[in-house]
């Protein structure tokens, strides 16, 4: 007698070989068409499922947990931010939770160095030049940008995708200043100077680069009072999670220049980021690509699916399980 095997939702399109693999060890209900559900069109998709497998931006929130079938015993998101989970809704439900860390370091901290470097030299306004084919030859005074190379870096956030930047950085001579919940041991600080006080370190950083998680002590973290605190003619990045930006802050201070330029690849509410952004060209503007090479995106979905195999098919604790706090 041939068991049947669990079935999962797959709330959004994942890659080709990712999906391969879910269908083959999973009755897969898949997305081709990758259309986004609400909350309540999530709960339908889920009538006898086991598992869901969801993405950042799913509305995975208390009342979708609530709603969910009595079937579904895990979630696995393609991610390692787990915000858009409500934990401890999952826990009340006895609902197991897994995110897939370890796995997207280099590919977001290599997009850090793009958006550094990418504001810092006015690639943007360089590359609206040519396409708009309003560039009329070098002159000597044009695109004048912010070296990098010695400049004084704060790190918010030094875990692993913070560590990945430091190392990029010093190999442009970067001075590495950090902030985070504990001091590094000296083999992983590497010289770096840690502050404590993450507002003491925003006078030392030439560029501020936000690796932290979003969480209620790093919402708009970044506001108008700490940006004041920053070198003037400072560059912000940010490749963590939009909501760790107050965004009519950042905008005041890139239209007065106050800050001389930023680099985002992450926003509150995208996609339908602030409008501002779009009229500002002293903005480095990219759409959440951090994770957005073959080998990570892979490497993300094979994760969330050892968590489900391990869970679904092993009865084992998912190795990245997600505890509710």
């Amino acid at each position: 007698m041939t068991t049947a095997k669990p079935k999962v939702l797959a709330t959004r399109h994942f890659p080709p070989d990712v999906e391969a693999r879910l269908a083959a060890n999973f009755d897969a209900v898949l997305n081709p068409e990758d259309r986004l559900y609400d909350g309540p069109a999530l709960i339908a998709a889920t009538a006898g499922c086991d598992a869901i497998m969801c993405a950042a931006g799913d509305p995975l929130t208390a009342d979708t947990i609530a709603g969910l079938p009595g079937s579904v015993r895990m979630i696995a998101t393609f991610s390692v931010g787990y915000e858009h989970v409500d934990v401890a809704a999952a826990a009340r439900r006895g609902i197991a939770v897994s995110n897939t860390p370890d796995v997207l370091t280099d590919a977001t901290a290599d997009i850090t160095l793009l958006c550094l470097l990418g504001a810092a030299r006015r690639a943007h306004e360089g590359a609206h030049m040519l396409r708009t084919r309003t560039w009329t030859g070098w002159t000597p005074t044009q695109l004048m940008g912010v070296h990098v190379t010695g400049k004084r870096l704060g790190i918010l956030g030094m875990g692993r995708i913070g560590q990945a930047v430091a190392d990029r950085a010093r190999a442009f001579r970067m001075q590495i200043h950090y902030s985070n919940r504990n001091r590094l041991p000296p083999d992983l600080e590497k010289d770096a100077i840690f502050h404590a006080d993450p507002e003491a370190m925003l006078p030392h950083s030439d560029f501020l680069s936000i690796n932290a998680p979003m969480s209620a002590a790093t919402r708009k973290w970044v506001n108008a009072e700490r940006i004041a605190k920053l070198p003037p003619g400072a560059i912000v990045v940010n490749t963590a999670r939009g909501g760790v930006v107050d965004d009519e802050a950042l905008i005041a201070a890139l239209r007065s220049g106050r800050l001389a330029a930023a680099g985002l690849d992450v926003f509150e509410g995208e996609p339908r980021i602030h409008p501002d952004y779009h009229d500002i060209p002293n903005a480095f503007l990219i759409p959440h690509m951090g994770s957005a090479t073959v080998e990570t995106r892979n490497a993300m979905g094979f994760k969330a699916l050892d968590n489900l195999e391990a869970f679904l098919l092993r009865n084992q604790t998912p190795p990245d399980l997600v505890k509710s706090s």
